[in-house]
């Protein structure tokens, strides 16, 4: 964006407070300086803000105010004003870092530009990360859609005050090197922090109602006013209405193109997938996942340059790739994981290259060769493996495969393609290009969609490339299906969400023992099928060794993926008698997020139940394979799945003042969130 070039000089009139933005509520300089030559000024700063969060969440923090670090750098040579803030309260749980920076327009230097980008890291907040999430977001959408307000109210205040321009700086002739830096000023206060509020519509996390034209064109391509109109309705739908991370512009944009921006139909497959990757921590794959050594010697693919249009280019030798071998050594769910990762890193190369391009890249290209393809590839698990990657991919990555290039197709590829095409979505097979033989060489061929000198030395090029050539992979590292079924398990589990079934006439119970009566039990679960009513019950007796109900038959085993059915309460327990109900029941339906808490008042053992509501629904549904791929799963279609996560707070993990934080209201005014519980619960003795 732009305004004039007074802006730096306004922004500084904003501290140490600023009337105009309330929750701003005073900040001091901690240090500072100034080269010799008067040429570089910096200033640290420590401010405070009155951040509007819930009274439940300040008083499980234990703060009523929020502190930031900030760093203002003002370079009159180059006539640059970089502001960099972090935040200090509760760094270890959450770290917040923006960047702002105000610099003279290269072709008018009377107009000032300016950039903005903000990121958010919550590694742990009580068992609150989507809340907090959300009220960050809320808070920088706020502030942004103030931020401009507000620069031209000081801007104006500087006219009034006759100053209208700012002159360019010059050194003196006997000036020191502006290497040279002079302390000027030293506060030594107690830890106060401050979050830079930022004074245009982002860069790189655009959260205001309309979209600049210039960000558009920079970041998201050409779109019409209808098209436009639709991304700002569903990411405003998003920011209101779903629990937990909204997703980048681009990443919304892809699932509206996959629907021909049909709104609804575009919110129903985004909030899927975005349920998936929630259950799966998707977000953190390119961190946490390792490629076993088997896949880096004989999984015959990689990224390698961008084809001429700037698109990441992923080459795949798959007629060199030794399917069934791999498929034996690793297991479907290694090769599923191994697959996401490279979507992951597709994604990221994106981004980098519209910052190295300077326009759009949303999706990649991929390059397949399939000489050496045979009937081996033909193997039926395979196949079936394929088809599973491919569903999965189809469902969380739409339009993100620009071009696929597929060379060399022998005579049994049309048998493969029968097998697999019907899978692939119709838009997904338009940006198909087939050669056989070596028509690839000819016009209209490769070098229409890559540039010469990247083209691979084994398909006549001179660049090296260096992805891995394959070959059978050793019978010796092949595993049992028992070993390869354990395999999946482990890698299923290794979400911090636990998923189950809950039966008609057979809820799922999770009990939670309380020694500390002044504990708070926290839980986060998404409803992914079905409906259901939530409890919560009290116990001074231990319930006795979980029973499987028989309605889940062989996949009643707590360890088998997505079939995990609990009960706790025996049938031959009263309620009032043997257990009482401490929270009123909660009915959620199919698609909702809830997110609760509740004060213990008692110790001894507290049951959380997932009870069956209604049938759900079947041909009216629409319901994500993506479970079904991922869990393998086949039980009575008279259930439903929940997804749930769950924490104690001890008593001492928090500065809670017990009388002022039973007095508040029972219910957190989060807007289209489901209430949390009251503290209290309900009234009566414990049993």
């Amino acid at each position: 964006g732009t305004c004039r070039y007074m802006s730096p000089h306004a922004y500084e009139r904003r501290f140490p407070t600023c009337h105009l933005i309330p929750m701003f509520v005073d900040s001091e300089v901690l240090e500072e300086t100034e080269s010799e030559d008067g040429s570089i000024h910096q200033v640290q700063r420590r401010c405070k803000l009155d951040v509007d969060a819930p009274r439940l969440l300040k008083r499980i923090a234990g703060v009523d105010y929020v502190y930031f670090s900030q760093e203002n750098t003002l370079n009159k040579r180059e006539r640059t004003l970089h502001i960099e803030s972090h935040n200090e309260t509760f760094s270890n749980r959450v770290i917040i870092h923006e960047l702002c920076s105000y610099s003279a327009h290269p072709e008018n230097e009377d107009w000032t530009c300016f950039e903005q980008s903000a990121s958010l890291d919550i590694k742990s907040f009580f068992g609150f990360e989507s809340t907090v999430e959300k009220m960050a977001m809320k808070q920088y959408a706020s502030s942004i859609k103030k931020g401009k307000e507000i620069i031209e109210f000081y801007l104006n205040q500087l006219e009034e005050e006759g100053i209208s321009h700012v002159p360019r700086w010059t050194p003196s002739l006997d000036a020191p090197s502006s290497s040279s830096v002079t302390t000027k000023h030293v506060c030594a206060t107690p830890k106060l922090l401050h979050l830079e509020l930022p004074v245009t519509p982002a860069v790189s996390i655009p959260v205001s109602t309309d979209l600049d034209a210039d960000y558009i064109k920079r970041y998201l391509g050409d779109l019409t006013p209808l098209q436009e109109s639709c991304l700002i309705r569903l990411r405003q739908w998003l920011q209101e209405s779903h629990k937990g991370k909204i997703p980048k512009d681009e990443h919304i944009l892809r699932f509206l193109r996959a629907r021909d921006f049909n709104m609804e139909k575009a919110r129903e497959i985004l909030c899927q997938s975005l349920t998936w990757r929630k259950q799966h921590q998707v977000d953190y794959l390119l961190e946490t996942w390792t490629s076993p050594q088997v896949l880096n010697d004989y999984y015959t693919g990689g990224w390698h340059h961008h084809d001429k249009e700037g698109r990441p280019l992923y080459i795949l030798r798959l007629g060199q790739m030794d399917t069934k071998g791999l498929v034996r050594a690793l297991g479907e769910e290694s090769l599923l994981r191994h697959v996401l990762s490279i979507n992951e890193e597709g994604l990221r190369r994106c981004e980098e290259n519209t910052k190295v391009f300077g326009r759009p890249i949303s999706c990649w290209t991929c390059l397949v060769d399939l000489e050496g393809l045979n009937m081996r590839h033909l193997w039926r698990p395979g196949v079936k493996a394929l088809l599973r990657i491919i569903e999965v991919v189809e469902a969380n990555y739409p339009e993100t495969l620009g071009r696929l290039l597929i060379l060399r197709a022998p005579r049994v590829f049309p048998v493969l393609w029968t097998l697999v095409s019907p899978f692939i979505d119709e838009n997904t097979r338009k940006k198909f290009l087939i050669y056989a033989g070596n028509d690839y060489q000819g016009p209209g061929g490769l070098l229409d969609y890559i540039d010469k000198e990247v083209i691979p030395d084994f398909l006549g090029g001179e660049c090296m490339c260096e992805v891995p050539e394959g070959g059978l992979v050793p019978k010796s590292l092949y595993r049992t299906a028992e070993e390869l079924e354990n395999e999946d398990i482990s890698l299923w589990t290794e979400t911090i969400y636990q998923s189950a079934s809950v039966f008609k006439g057979a809820p799922h119970e999770v009990v939670i023992e309380i020694i500390d009566a002044s504990s708070v039990i926290t839980w986060d679960f998404d409803v992914c099928k079905g409906d259901v009513v939530f409890h919560l019950y009290h116990s001074k007796r231990a319930p006795q060794t979980p029973r499987k109900d028989p309605l889940v038959g062989q996949h009643s085993s707590s360890t088998t993926p997505g079939g995990n059915n609990v009960q706790l309460i025996d049938k031959s327990w009263t309620i009032g008698l043997d257990y009482s109900m401490v929270e009123s029941p909660l009915t959620c339906k199919e698609g909702e997020s809830v997110q609760g808490s509740h004060v213990t008042r008692w110790p001894g053992f507290y049951i959380l139940q997932w009870k069956f509501h209604t049938m759900p629904g079947s041909a009216s549904t629409n319901l994500p394979r993506v479970d079904d791929v991922l869990a393998s799963l086949q039980v009575s279609s008279h259930k439903c799945k929940v997804m749930y996560y769950t924490e104690v707070i001890g008593s001492e993990d928090f500065r809670l003042d017990k009388k002022s934080f039973h007095s508040c209201p029972s219910k957190l005014s989060l807007k289209h969130e489901r209430p949390c519980f009251s503290p209290r619960g309900l009234e009566g003795q414990p049993i």
